[in-house]
């Protein structure tokens, strides 16, 4: 028979070693968790970033564009503004005689005859 001593002992060993066994799963728990939740966390920012980033990106290849087009615009201008009238051609030695038909074919007075 063991003794009352011997007895108490094993409990209390068998106790410890239950206890540290659950101490440890949750610490394996709870250092798991917080890998997990590290990891979302960094890859949340990452994200905020790159979106920063390409927000950034897309407002330069919009100020690039409206660069272009303001470019363009003062191109045109140099050559004359198409809300301007163009200025009078003087057709008259290609102009018909009254009564005569003239088919225009490509920007020239054509006499069908």
């Amino acid at each position: 028979m063991i003794s009352k001593f011997e007895s108490n002992k094993d409990l209390i060993q068998e106790l410890t070693a239950s206890g540290a066994r659950h101490v440890g799963n949750i610490a394996s728990i709870i250092t798991g968790t917080v890998a997990e939740v590290t990891r979302e966390i960094g890859d949340w920012i990452t994200d905020a970033i790159e979106m920063r980033e390409a927000a950034a990106a897309a407002e330069q290849d919009a100020r690039a564009q409206r660069a272009t087009a303001e470019d363009l615009a003062d191109g045109l201008d140099d050559f004359g503004d198409d809300s301007e009238p163009a200025p009078a051609q003087d057709n008259s030695a290609t102009t018909p005689v009254a009564g005569e038909r003239a088919d225009v074919i490509d920007a020239e007075v054509v006499d069908p005859r």
